[in-house]
């Protein structure tokens, strides 16, 4: 029995059991014609071996990692260069594994080949996987960016399995630099949470985006936002890379321990061309000093980059939206939640607004959490059918607060979109805009008018952003999910819901009975053409949330734009509309989602029924 070590690359036509049940000579003559044009042509010019060829499948040998990444990054850019005009293009999944294998005259076996296959079944649409013992051998020696994917237990397979996505860096990336007028530019990368609990994730990163916020005040310092900082969270980064990557002069990093009543802060800054430290300091304090501890940081960074701190600048930074250490972290928990819960979840809507009034009863005036309390006041009214306020005198408190925080302005146009008055909406979107064109609730804001006033090109920049500023967010790539099914880009659609998948799925991992994220995940499967999986989640969602009126919804758009079945949507709808509020009667007059329906009698005397039902409601 012979033994080698070799690289092992598995593809697979991604939905190929669904083209060819719809159009199978087609699809055949498809996949053929991709062999003899791409995937064979790469693997000859990377020295590579194809050992066995299973229908829309593949397996290949390769001498070397590098020679395997470079053949499978090959394959899927041209490919999807060939597919962009089609509307059901050959698109591959491939994995890559390193391994020992056991050969058998010109077939090779072994656990190399089934760890090879089981990542390839992991890779995003149209991308590459590939697991650590290749990224460890690849990495800084060839131009590709790896991507952490975590660890995975696949099948046949006893320990898990650490996953990397990888694809293609620039091809050529400018040095770190200043700006034309000299101006020097720092990037602040997510404070990692040395706490040893997931569950402070929410104190380091509201400490980072504290600091972003702040050094985004000194007029001498050009400070990468958020949204893009964030793409970074929780990866091993290489420093210059990063500083030419995104052309600024020096990097901040750091670490936040939490534990009772102390915090332990770390934080460097580096040089983005030498990589060199040229600062920094480790900080042990009370919890109370926290406010203190991050003007300090502020300031220092400001010394060690010897920029003049103007003394407006320098009470900028000092003004916060609360002096209460406490109310603080309630609200940084709270906002925490709303992201992970997202819209249908009545259990932590409850707990948002537990956590945000115990912060205003410690600080009355602290707007942030106010405008907490509207954004989810008017989410659990509108998706959940609950009494209580619509969250405009929240939101007005908030603004009244503080005129000049968008989150304010941007839970107002929430409310106000949702009472269909759009051009107020707007408005208010637009000053949330101008405000803070970078925060995560301003996105999902102006993301939702515009999706309601079927401007759809708008909503997808907004959701898209949304989704990349926060990594935990599945509500946006949701939405963004459906907007490019409305706008027919397929491609664009598929990609939304491999992204909107992952995001679910690790929802559902911690808390199993979440029907806002089995909903999501529910269309997600339905779209990428695994409709069975998306069937049997189906049956046990509406079995453990029956009365989830967002999850209901969310499913009855699902069974008709992609299981094609009018009456099974109907069905679904039919007893959210006997308790619809009217805010989400609106929302269905309005959503593109429905429109294959509007004429069916049946819908038509649905909406009618809940429209007779909420005037006599409304009448004294």
């Amino acid at each position: 029995m012979q033994r080698k070590l070799t690289a092992i690359l598995s593809a697979d036509v991604v939905g190929y059991s669904g083209m060819m049940e719809a159009d199978e000579a087609g699809t055949l003559e498809k996949l053929k014609a991709n062999r003899k044009r791409f995937f064979d042509p790469q693997v000859a010019a990377h020295d590579g071996r194809q050992f066995k060829l299973m229908g829309d499948g593949a397996l290949v040998e390769f001498a070397s990692v590098i020679a395997a990444v470079n053949c499978a990054l090959a394959i899927q850019e041209a490919t999807e260069k060939a597919s962009r005009d089609d509307a059901k293009p050959i698109r591959y999944r491939i994995g890559i594994n390193s391994g020992e294998v056991i050969v058998e005259g010109d077939d090779i076996y072994g656990e190399g080949v089934n760890v090879a296959a089981r990542i390839q079944a992991l890779a995003p649409i149209g991308g590459v996987a590939v697991s650590r013992v290749v990224r460890d051998q690849a990495v800084g020696k060839m131009s590709c960016a790896f991507e952490d994917m975590g660890e995975h237990t696949v099948k046949n397979i006893e320990a898990p399995v650490h996953v990397f996505s990888v694809r293609a860096a620039a091809a050529q990336e400018a040095p770190a630099h200043k700006t034309e007028s000299g101006q020097l530019s720092i990037c602040v990368l997510p404070f990692a949470n040395m706490s040893g609990d997931a569950e402070q994730e929410y104190f380091s990163d509201g400490i980072s985006e504290d600091i972003i916020t702040d050094l985004s005040k000194v007029s001498a310092l050009r400070v990468v936002s958020r949204n893009t900082a964030f793409t970074f969270k929780g990866k091993h980064v290489d420093m210059p890379q990063v500083a030419r990557q995104l052309k600024v002069t020096h990097i901040l990093e750091g670490s936040v321990r939490k534990a009772g009543g102390r915090v332990r802060i770390t934080a460097q800054l580096i040089d983005g061309t030498s990589d060199a430290h040229i600062w920094a300091e480790r900080y042990d304090r009370d919890l109370n000093d926290i406010f203190a501890l991050q003007d300090e940081i502020s300031e220092a960074i400001v010394k060690a980059l010897k920029l003049k701190l103007l003394p407006e600048e320098k009470k900028a930074i000092e003004t916060r939206g609360t002096d209460n250490v406490e109310a603080y972290n309630l609200y940084l928990m709270a906002r925490q939640y709303s992201v992970i819960a997202s819209l249908g979840d009545q259990r932590m809507g409850d707990a948002i607004l537990r956590l945000c009034r115990r912060a205003i009863e410690l600080d009355p005036n602290y707007a942030r959490a106010w405008a907490l309390i509207a954004a989810t006041q008017v989410n659990l009214r509108f998706y959940m059918g609950l009494e209580g306020s619509d969250g405009l005198e929240a939101a007005e408190r908030a603004i009244a607060l503080d005129a000049d925080l968008a989150e304010a302005h941007a839970a107002k146009g929430v409310v106000l979109t949702f009472a269909a008055d759009h051009a107020t909406a707007l408005a208010e979107v637009e000053k949330a805009l101008a405000l803070d064109p970078e925060s995560y609730e301003v996105l999902k804001a102006a993301g939702r008018l515009a999706y309601t006033t079927r401007n759809h090109d708008a909503a997808i920049r907004y959701f898209e952003k949304a989704a990349t500023i926060m990594d935990s967010d599945y509500w946006a790539c949701g939405m963004v999910m459906s907007a490019y099914k409305v706008k027919g880009d397929t491609a664009s659609a598929l990609r939304a819901a491999q992204r909107a998948l992952a995001r679910t799925e690790k929802i559902m991992a911690q808390d199993p009975n979440n029907g806002s994220a089995m909903s999501f995940a529910i269309d997600a499967l339905a779209t990428l053409g695994e409709v069975d999986r998306a069937k049997e989640l189906m049956k046990r969602a509406l079995l453990l949330d029956p009365d989830n009126m967002n999850m209901r919804y969310n499913l009855a758009c699902m069974t008709l734009l992609e299981l094609h079945d009018t009456e099974a949507c109907l069905d679904i709808l039919d007893p959210l509309l006997k308790i619809v509020s009217r805010s989400l009667l609106n929302w269905t007059k309005t959503d593109a989602d429905l429109d294959s329906i509007r004429d069916n009698p049946r819908f038509t005397a649905m909406i009618a029924a809940a429209d007779a039902r909420l005037a006599n409601e409304a009448t004294p």
